[in-house]
């Protein structure tokens, strides 16, 4: 059986999950419900990014330790997992037990094999990023440095630690990024390889002294130091399907594993990521799937520039996990940043989900028990919905393979508005023998609910149920293949903002 192995960033429990990350797990969800409806074997990780600076001063600030503070945040990420029907077949936390058990071991390994050693560092430090900035990186505003993505001013950090050679890896990893096709879309690998050319790739500081952050695994080596965070999280790919501890497992999914990641970690999931599976001698994942950003604002969301929006508000809005689900995905765009605008929102919300798709399900349902008693069978099939729906199966697999996912559900829609339109020029209200009109709608409805599936499970499972068909996978999907629909209810699906 054919793998597919996915996974979302680890967040940060430092704060209430906000639409940003959302958008990224989402994203993974829908990408995993498409390969097992598929007849993929999948896993799919997500979790938390527990150690660390940040995460230090945050529980501190809330007078608590660290694991109280995470253990308490943990439930609250789950539970907006929860909500927004994200069925993840494990949540690591890098405080896991067999997680800080293989930090320790790839760092000794990484240690024996000479790529890491001690020395000293300093420069300039964004406790938010957990990471260093250099020269030319960092935004410079009234005499103050500042970090580029968080808008707050850098510490200036100087201590022993120890290094990562990620120069030994320049040449490999160079190659890698131009030519092993893995980053997608490609002008982030182009970003990566430029960044590579123009700079190097400098060793990195993996190591922080227990003196400053306590908060961490410790180092095997030297008990003095706990692991780099990142390095620490990154780790989290392999620990999630068993590295070291159950080959075979590792085996059968990290050959397909797909890393799904915002721009804004696009650095340290390329060019280190791959430089440490390099040094361990395992292969890179099999892609690096990057997306923009949600802004509101121009901006990056963020706590610390104020214009976060929150999962509660728009479940609260739209009134179900699949409304929001429909609305993040309609807006996804790999390559561009997406301005958040809740009057596109609602537009895309009432034009789509409850006028074309919620009307239509309500009309033909309400048709069906009324003038035939819910059973509709197999009748003469309209050529131009069989055509399009033919072409809407098949483009449908080849925009889901490319990661296309708002152009392939804009595909579903045009389906059935061709369907709204069959009927409104059919009028089976008014017709003598309704059945071939209502057979060709509810058979249209049928294939955009089964393509939908992944985006909106919840919702093509009640239109499943009340229409009187089943969700298949989609190769086997095919206009006219029903024989008799026993519709019993006309459920309204969605109501308008």
């Amino acid at each position: 059986m054919k793998t597919f192995y996915v996974t979302t960033p680890i967040y940060y429990p430092n704060d209430v999950p906000h639409i940003g990350h959302a958008y990224t797990t989402v994203l993974a969800d829908v990408l995993a419900r498409w390969h097992k409806s598929n007849g993929y074997d999948v896993f799919f990780l997500t979790g938390t990014d527990e150690h660390g600076l940040k995460l230090q001063r945050s529980a501190e600030k809330a007078g608590k330790t660290p694991k109280e503070f995470v253990d308490e945040m943990v439930p609250i990420f789950k539970k907006y997992w929860g909500l927004l029907d994200i069925q993840y077949d494990r949540f690591i936390r890098t405080t896991d037990p067999d997680h800080e058990e293989l930090v320790g071991r790839v760092f000794e390994r990484l240690h024996e094999k000479g790529y890491v050693y001690k020395g000293k560092y300093s420069g300039w430090y964004c406790v938010s990023c957990e990471k260093f900035y250099s020269e030319g990186e960092y935004v410079e505003k009234d005499g103050q440095k500042l970090c580029p993505i968080h808008n707050k001013p850098l510490e200036w950090v100087e201590e022993e630690t120890y290094f990562l050679k990620l120069s030994a890896m320049q040449d490999e990893i160079l190659h890698l990024i131009e030519e092993g096709n893995i980053i997608k879309p490609e002008s982030y690998a182009r970003e990566v390889a430029n960044r590579i050319k123009k700079e190097g790739l400098r060793d990195l500081s993996v190591a922080r002294p227990k003196s400053r952050v306590y908060w961490g695994v410790e180092l095997p080596f030297d008990k003095d130091f706990v692991a780099y965070v990142w390095i620490d999280a990154l780790l989290n790919y392999l620990t999630g399907v068993g590295y070291l501890r159950d080959n075979s497992r590792f085996e059968k999914y990290w050959p397909s594993a797909h890393h799904i990641i915002g721009k804004d970690i696009l650095w340290f999931h390329s060019a280190i990521w791959f430089s440490v599976l390099r040094m361990l001698g395992v292969a890179p994942p099999k892609m690096l799937v990057v997306h923009a950003y949600i802004v509101n604002r121009g901006l990056k969301m963020g706590k610390s520039t104020g214009n976060v929006v929150m999962i509660d508000d728009l479940l609260e809005r739209y009134g179900s996990s699949d409304a929001v689900r429909y609305l993040l995905m309609r807006l996804l765009n790999l390559e561009k940043d997406v301005e958040f605008d809740q009057n596109l929102l609602d537009s895309i919300y009432n034009g789509e989900l409850a006028d074309t798709y919620g009307n239509l399900v309500r009309r033909a349902g309400v048709l069906a028990l009324r003038r035939l008693n819910g059973e509709v069978v197999k009748a003469g099939l309209d050529e131009s919905l069989a055509s399009l729906a033919t072409e809407v199966i098949s483009k449908t697999q080849q925009l889901m393979g490319d990661l296309k996912i708002a152009e392939s559900l804009s595909l579903s829609f045009d389906l059935l508005r061709e369907a709204n339109a069959y009927l409104n020029r059919t009028q089976p209200w008014s017709s003598e023998d309704p059945n071939k009109p209502l057979y060709n709608v509810l058979e249209a409805i049928r294939i955009s609910t089964n393509l939908l599936y992944p985006v909106m499970p919840k919702t093509s499972e009640i239109v499943s149920r009340s229409l009187g068909f089943e969700i298949i996978p989609p190769p086997n999907l095919a206009y006219g293949q029903t024989q008799l629909f026993k519709v019993k209810d006309a459920p309204i699906l969605f109501k308008k903002v």
